[in-house]
């Protein structure tokens, strides 16, 4: 049996582990994925995905389960994003900077059952070297494997596997996804 990947049991899930302890809750957004602090109108911290896609909701968590305290005070954590049509040069900038973040969203599609892609998020630029880059997010999963997730990744990595009923996760979750599905 399949199984059903809902944005709404993601929100669920998510604000069921961290709207208390963090202040943070995970919202639906119609638009650019964004995260925002609580301000004077929003008394709560807010990650917005985009347009109800379960991945994007996957991998803004995962950038907000690394980001640090200060940074979570910050819109979009204080990080820079240039727009997809990216040189050479600002393609290697953001790589480097997505790796992390795309390890712990690997691991949390693994922990929900949901197939998994990399992102090189450059369209209309120069054309990246998607299975370098995926081979770079794979060494990093392994590292988290080995060294332990970020507290928040791991919580929520459990809480997903006991959603979706899916075991703990291994290497040998993680090998043949980079070349299937690059």
């Amino acid at each position: 049996m399949a199984v059903k990947h809902r944005y709404q049991d993601l929100i669920r899930l998510f604000d069921g582990q961290f709207a208390a302890s963090h202040n943070t809750r995970l919202l639906k957004g119609d638009d650019e994925p964004v995260y925002l602090p609580a301000d004077e109108r929003v008394s709560y911290h807010r990650i917005v995905f985009a347009h109800g896609f379960y991945a994007s909701a996957l991998h803004e968590i995962a950038h907000w389960c690394i980001a640090g305290r200060d940074r979570r005070l910050l819109e979009d954590y204080g990080y820079w994003y240039c727009p997809d049509g990216r040189t050479a040069e600002q393609q290697a900038a953001f790589e480097r900077a997505e790796v992390k973040p795309q390890a712990i969203e690997w691991a949390f599609c693994v922990a929900s059952a949901k197939g998994f892609r990399v992102s090189t998020d450059n369209l209309n630029g120069v054309e990246p070297d998607r299975v370098a880059f995926g081979n770079k997010v794979r060494a990093q999963v392994l590292v988290y494997l080995e060294r332990g997730f970020p507290k928040r990744a791991g919580q929520f990595i459990t809480a997903l596997q006991g959603l979706y009923d899916t075991p703990a996760l291994s290497p040998a979750n993680f090998i043949s996804e980079v070349s299937n599905d690059v």
